[in-house]
């Protein structure tokens, strides 16, 4: 039986070894992002210095529109309990935004969507550095990263069973990793006792992943938790009341259904703006002009009452992102990372109008960001995020190490081949 194992696990992970090896250390990557920017970029995230108390959410928006070009329309504005870090002023679009000091009121960064390091690492992991098809149609790169990721769900089975020792005593060798005799044998003992440490991790990771390359394992994912899914056809929002579905969009932090954009595909940069007339790339400032830029700017002094209000019904939240009449509350470091509460307040007057809880939300509105912090590790915290990423990153090793295992042996082989005792 276990020659039948060996086999397939083989003969499935020649052809599909270098493939899974750039999705896992892609993968790994992609779960440290944001802390590898705050490094690259600390002026953007961090004031340069605590001054008190931060000004009115009404001054700074009024600031921010001083400072940002008139073509710019501003959406809204996030607030962070962390007072040693810089506020975002949203624009239309995903990953629009300015960094602006809660502090002095002064724009320390601009973000034309993201990174351009971290959306080709997405790519890579998502579509082979292929173009994400936003009509649903087919997708080479996409299709192929999930064949590969149903493929690695055989490897991850079949190496379960050759790892299983005859007896027990083959069990203690299995576990441990020797590092002081030989690379050869520190990356065999890595390949099996750090495969088998990893194994379950790697499992979810993939059972996950492949939710997003293929609608019908998707369905079929969902159902088993109990979630029915339904057909929508694609269509803009011509205005008025959000379109269905926009709101568990919003609350897990995902593109709205008018956006049309899948979960993870991002907008390059200065798309969704005329050329030469960006945000932070030309265009004139509003000061001195004497225009009325209203409609592009939101009625933010009376966010100072809903803000207060907001942070009186939660005094110990994450982050608070305040839109045209709603704010959507982030309260947890753990669980689903993408889950928040969303309050209505009345735009001209601040008052406060509803509130809906995410824990009230049926399981639809949930199961994507349940989805998407499992896999990328975010659910428990740091400790689930570092054991994520190194096992994905032990992911990519171990097919690179079978690559190298199986060269050996085929050479080893030919030389006994050529020659005979």
């Amino acid at each position: 039986m276990k020659k039948i194992f060996k086999k397939i696990h083989l003969w499935i992970s020649l052809p599909f070894g270098i493939i899974i090896a750039i999705i896992c250390i892609s993968g790994s990557i992609l779960v440290f992002e944001k802390e590898l920017l705050e490094m690259v970029y600390p002026s953007r995230y961090f004031v340069k210095e605590v001054k008190g108390e931060p000004l009115p959410v009404g001054k700074l928006m009024k600031a921010a529109r001083q400072q940002i070009p008139e073509t710019a329309e501003i959406a809204g504005i996030q607030i962070t309990k962390d007072p040693k870090r810089t506020y975002q002023v949203n624009l239309p679009g995903r990953s629009v935004c300015y960094f602006i000091d809660p502090y002095t009121a002064e724009i320390t960064a601009f973000q034309d969507g993201r990174d351009p390091f971290f959306l080709t690492t997405m790519r890579l992991h998502r579509w082979l550095l292929g173009e994400y098809k936003r009509d649903g149609s087919f997708s080479l790169g996409k299709t192929v990263v999930g064949i590969s990721t149903i493929f690695m769900v055989f490897i991850l089975i079949s190496g379960i069973v050759i790892w299983f020792p005859k007896t027990r005593k083959g069990l203690k060798p299995r576990l441990k990793i020797v590092g002081n005799k030989g690379a050869l044998r520190f990356f065999h003992d890595l390949h099996v006792a750090g495969g088998i440490y990893t194994v379950l991790v790697l499992l979810v990771l993939a059972l996950t992943g492949l939710t997003w390359s293929f609608g019908w394992y998707r369905n079929a994912f969902y159902k088993v938790f109990g979630v029915e899914t339904t057909m929508q056809a694609p269509a803009p929002n011509q205005g008025g009341a959000p379109q269905q579905g926009n709101l568990q969009a919003r609350q897990e932090g995902r593109p709205e259904t008018g956006s049309n954009r899948e979960p993870g595909a991002e907008r390059k940069p200065g798309e969704g703006f005329p050329q030469g007339n960006r945000p932070g790339e030309g265009g004139e400032n509003r000061a001195g002009r004497g225009e009325d830029n209203s409609s592009k700017t939101p009625n933010a002094i009376q966010w100072n009452k809903a803000l207060a209000a907001v942070e009186s019904l939660y005094p110990d939240y994450k982050t608070i992102t305040l839109q045209a009449g709603t704010a959507s509350v982030s309260t947890s470091n753990y669980g689903n990372s993408r889950g928040s509460d969303r309050v209505t307040f009345d735009p001209q007057t601040g008052e406060i109008k509803a509130v809906q809880l995410y824990k009230e939300q049926p399981k639809s509105g949930k199961i994507r960001g349940w989805i998407y912090s499992v896999h990328v590790g975010s659910w428990g915290g740091m400790v689930t995020r570092i054991i994520t990423c190194l096992s994905s990153l032990l992911g990519g090793v171990f097919a690179l190490t079978g690559y190298w295992f199986w060269w050996r042996k085929r050479q080893n082989k030919k030389g006994r081949a050529n020659n005979p005792a």
